[in-house]
């Protein structure tokens, strides 16, 4: 039988150990905790893959957020109530004194339209923000985006307004601006497909 002789060890490999630079390659290669972005490869499928700085990240979860999507509903249902306001009070003027003769001055109706156009626009803008707010608060708290999210905040919009009437009104204006909200939401969804 042939006895083995134990090899010399090696005196880099030796200090290497005595060194314990085994634990700095295996954070390197393991576990290294500072990593470049230069360094990351992302696979390239549809096109160029452009990496967000930190400022687009906080734009983007600035206007993904509820009180920026509440603030914007808010403003555009400003604008939209004041448009229709505009319009319904150049259909049907309001003559309040009717033994008055029928002849208003220019005054007289801008004054009333001004105050249908604030009124709706007060209305809208109200509506908007609350249904916003209201439907950005379910969406994150149930973790999902479909049609729910829609019906449930008409929901409680149309019932936080109809409240103001009572709780037959809450309950009715509940239900129909759920369904209102929902037929809405599936024509939007379904309308390119």
């Amino acid at each position: 039988m042939t006895d083995y002789k134990k090899l010399p060890v090696d005196p880099d490999l030796q200090k290497f150990a005595d060194d314990n630079d085994y634990d700095s390659l295996a954070k390197y290669l393991v576990g290294n905790y500072s990593r470049f972005r230069e360094n990351i490869i992302i696979p390239r499928f549809l096109g160029p893959v452009i990496i967000k700085t930190n400022e687009e990240k906080m734009i983007e979860a600035t206007v993904e957020s509820c009180p920026f999507k509440s603030i914007t509903s808010c403003i555009i249902g400003y604008g939209l109530g004041a448009a229709v306001g505009l319009f319904t009070s150049s259909l049907m003027p309001n003559v309040t004194d009717t033994t008055a003769p029928q002849t208003q001055s220019a005054r007289e109706i801008l004054r009333e339209m001004k105050g249908s156009m604030l009124s709706y626009a007060k209305n809208f803008a109200i509506l908007g923000a609350v249904f916003s707010g209201v439907e950005c608060c379910i969406e994150t708290a149930r973790g999902k985006s479909d049609w729910k999210n829609g019906t449930y905040a008409g929901g409680v919009t149309g019932g936080l307004i109809g409240l103001r009437g009572g709780l037959k009104a809450g309950i009715f204006g509940a239900a129909g601006f759920a369904a209102f909200s929902t037929v809405i939401d599936y024509y939007m969804h379904h309308r390119g497909s």
